[in-house]
């Protein structure tokens, strides 16, 4: 197995440590586990945009807060990335077994709670880096001046600082919103054992991302 780089063992090390001494404190001090959950959330004020955009991860939340977005009058327009099958996805539709493609269900399910103008944006991303890449090359090509970027809760920090890097010199407000449906709970992760690896990994990568990228 490769070894960790030095800076990124000394951050995952430190983190560990923190979130360990964290879980030990008396009940008095949950406070701070709060305040290390709520770290990793981005939720910018809602403001009407061009568009409503959602992360390639949030899923039925982000289909849900989107929704809720267009409810209230902030956008008619929703995004969604598109998702074409990966080489083990061809394999199964090779063996005559159905694909689903994730897009497409995001946007049925769109459709289902009411929106009615729906677009997919023609680019295939992995993760949130190329987001940050892609989003800002579709928003100058549908010439939109401000999108609303729904993720869940645990990831949308990092993803707020990627999306800002992404649209450095670019004249467009990107408003990123953490969906209420996520189940990531800034406020409890410590009581579950997913939640506690939630923290921790997402964590790991939000502090990672601030020793690369100091200035945002």
């Amino acid at each position: 197995m490769k070894p960790l780089p030095l800076r990124r063992f000394a951050v995952l090390l430190l983190l560990m440590v923190t979130v360990l001494v964290l879980c030990l404190l008396p009940v008095t001090h949950r406070w701070l586990l709060r305040g290390a959950g709520r770290l990793l959330m981005q939720q910018d004020p809602a403001q009407p945009a061009d568009a409503i955009v959602i992360a390639v991860n949030a899923d039925g939340a982000g289909v849900l807060a989107a929704a809720d977005l267009v409810q209230a009058g902030l956008s008619s327009r929703v995004a969604v990335f598109s998702d074409p099958p990966a080489p083990v996805d061809r394999e199964f539709l090779r063996r005559g077994v159905e694909y689903f493609d994730a897009a497409a269900v995001s946007m049925h399910q769109l459709r289902a709670l009411g929106v009615t103008q729906i677009d997919v944006i023609p680019r295939a991303v992995s993760g949130s880096d190329d987001e940050g890449l892609v989003l800002p090359e579709w928003c100058e090509e549908n010439h939109l001046g401000s999108v609303i970027f729904i993720s869940t809760s645990d990831h949308s920090r990092r993803l707020g600082r990627i999306l800002r890097r992404g649209m450095r010199g670019r004249p467009v407000r990107v408003t990123v919103r953490s969906s209420s449906y996520s189940e990531f709970d800034p406020d409890g992760w410590w009581h579950t054992r997913g939640g506690v690896r939630t923290e921790v990994v997402e964590l790991e990568k939000l502090l990672l991302d601030v020793v690369l990228h100091p200035f945002g």
